[in-house]
């Protein structure tokens, strides 16, 4: 079970407001709304019923099996980039995921963490805006731990860390290296981003103004930007998504 003690005696940085709900919309909503008060949150659920993925994409949210959560964080770098935050997280939940198993996960650019060439894990990184600046980011996780039973249009792309993970002990692993990477210049931890990339070297398809693209992923930069070969020309992808021209 989730429990909201024993994230807080894990966490580095007591400054975050912590809830755990049974069962929300999206913690990613939740976290939203309640920045309106100023604080800083942590939004813990069990369960989502409108978890949601990067490009409008759903994220199945089982009770019980998985993690969800969402930590607000101040935007105090002007030149800060989504690219650059969502590369944070990505590298703080394989860290956690490292420690607390033995499994050895990949990254999938931008915001997909693989094990054995199944997705366990989603990022979706939010902006929060006054006045037309941006003063906060929401961070949304999704984790599957122990689910094994996946809509049928996923089962075979979906995977699952495995039942010994504590779901309590992820949540504050990933918060706390999520919270520490952030105070770092990207170029700190990029390199360990590249170093766990399972689409470098691959042929991959990405959308451009509405056009479908050929290319072979190649490197990625030290803001976390994607660099991609597509004939003769070198292309440095920021946003968007991509897919694997052939499976991994």
């Amino acid at each position: 079970m989730l429990d909201r003690e024993r994230i807080i005696a894990k966490l580095n940085d007591k400054t975050a407001e912590v809830l755990v709900f049974d069962t929300v919309g999206s913690t990613n909503d939740v976290a939203k709304e309640l920045c309106k008060d100023g604080r800083q949150h942590l939004v813990v659920a069990n369960a989502q019923t409108n978890g949601r993925g990067r490009q409008g994409k759903s994220f199945f949210s089982p009770e019980g099996s998985g993690l969800y959560f969402s930590i607000t964080v101040n935007t105090d770098k002007p030149d800060f980039s989504f690219t650059g935050v969502t590369c944070a997280a990505a590298v703080a939940c394989t860290r956690a995921i490292e420690k607390l198993t033995a499994l050895r996960p990949q990254i999938k650019w931008v915001n997909d963490i693989y094990v054995d060439n199944k997705k366990v894990c989603g990022i979706l990184v939010q902006a929060v805006t006054e006045n037309g600046r941006i003063t906060r980011l929401i961070i949304g996780i999704g984790v599957n731990v122990s689910t094994s039973d996946f809509p049928e249009e996923i089962k075979n792309i979906a995977g699952s860390l495995g039942n010994s993970v504590d779901r309590s002990i992820l949540t504050a692993e990933i918060v706390n290296n999520i919270l520490e990477l952030l105070k770092q210049e990207p170029c700190l931890y990029i390199g360990e981003y590249k170093s766990k990339s399972n689409v470098l070297g691959r042929e991959i398809i990405y959308i451009k103004d509405g056009i479908r693209h050929h290319a072979t992923a190649v490197d990625i930069d030290g803001a976390g930007g994607l660099v991609v070969e597509e004939g003769k020309d070198k292309i440095t992808l920021t946003s968007g998504e991509i897919s694997l021209r052939f499976p991994l």
